[in-house]
């Protein structure tokens, strides 16, 4: 346990690992302690914001939204492994979560154990990275981007005095989180994992002095997978079937729907139910015949399969 740095000497401590960082507006004085305190700090938490796109993430995780206000992280860490600092204090990012996930990354006891229980407000004891990338296991994190991780979460330990195990996921923090997770460097690629994030700072804390960064190639763009081309009011589309399969993992449609190549009237009605909970992406036709449209495609995709 420890008091929070001061926001001076966190920035200082992510460069002082050769990471590149960038203050976003007034960030050192926007956050949320009128909600409550913050600190004493137990570790640094990684997640993956579920968006694509530095400026759209960042400005996301800045301001929040309606049910969630910002600031959602104290940095962003986009694709090319530079750290957009958005906030500093308390920040809505890790929640309720384990006490005993707290007392074991308290005394920096490995392996964690299991996050069965949401009892403890996490918010008050971590210091918070989002990530860039879609976490629907598919978006790839590059190695210019797992560095920046590795190495932003190894400047606070060695500030701090802590060890690798102080860092953690939020997966192991909260039931039913999944974040961070995808491969790494490309589609297909090996699985990212907090053990190899915590093997990293191991790595850099092992040094007296920090290390200098490889120098990042540039990072590919990640786009969400086309969605199903044809799926306008009353038509029909060999492409149906990704669709429906999106629909059930994010429960508008039934799982005992058996696939079809027709975009029929149990398809519509998926669709329909998507759209009355998320108007905004309702791209045209009727309420009795929507489509899809490719933006409401890339938000159903996100929903099924993001965190």
């Amino acid at each position: 346990m420890a008091p929070p740095l001061s926001a001076t000497a966190f920035r200082a401590a992510i460069v002082g690992e050769g990471v590149d960082v960038v203050g976003v507006g007034d960030w050192t004085h926007h956050n949320r302690n009128h909600r409550g305190a913050w600190g004493p700090m137990r570790g640094v938490m990684i997640h993956h914001t579920v968006t694509s796109g530095t400026a759209h993430s960042v400005a996301l995780c800045r301001d929040g939204h309606a049910s969630l206000p910002g600031p959602l992280c104290h940095g962003v860490i986009d694709k090319s492994g530079r750290v957009h600092l958005v906030g500093y204090g308390r920040a809505n990012h890790a929640g309720n979560g384990d006490d005993d996930v707290l007392d074991a990354v308290t005394a920096e006891r490995s392996p964690l154990p299991a996050d069965n229980e949401a009892n403890t407000d996490g918010n008050r004891y971590f210091y918070g990275f989002e990530c860039v990338n879609m976490g629907d296991n598919v978006d790839p994190w590059p190695e210019a981007q797992v560095e920046a991780i590795a190495r932003a979460a190894a400047g606070i330990c060695r500030k701090h005095g802590w060890g690798a195990e102080s860092v953690i996921g939020h997966l192991e923090w909260q039931p039913g989180k999944v974040d961070p997770r995808g491969p790494i460097g490309k589609k297909g690629g090996p699985a990212l994992t907090m053990a190899k994030i915590r093997a990293r700072v191991d790595e850099l804390l092992d040094d007296d002095e920090p290390s200098k960064p490889p120098t990042p190639g540039k990072p590919k763009p990640y786009t969400p997978p086309s969605f199903p081309k044809g799926l306008a009011p009353g038509r029909k589309s060999p492409s149906a079937k990704p669709l429906q399969r999106a629909l059930k993992a994010a429960g508008y449609l039934a799982k005992g729907v058996p696939e079809a190549d027709a975009y029929g009237p149990q398809t519509q009605a998926g669709v329909a139910k998507f759209h009355n909970a998320h108007p905004a992406y309702r791209a045209s036709g009727t309420r009795h015949d929507p489509a899809i449209g490719p933006r409401g495609w890339a938000a159903l995709h996100r929903l099924a399969y993001g965190k």
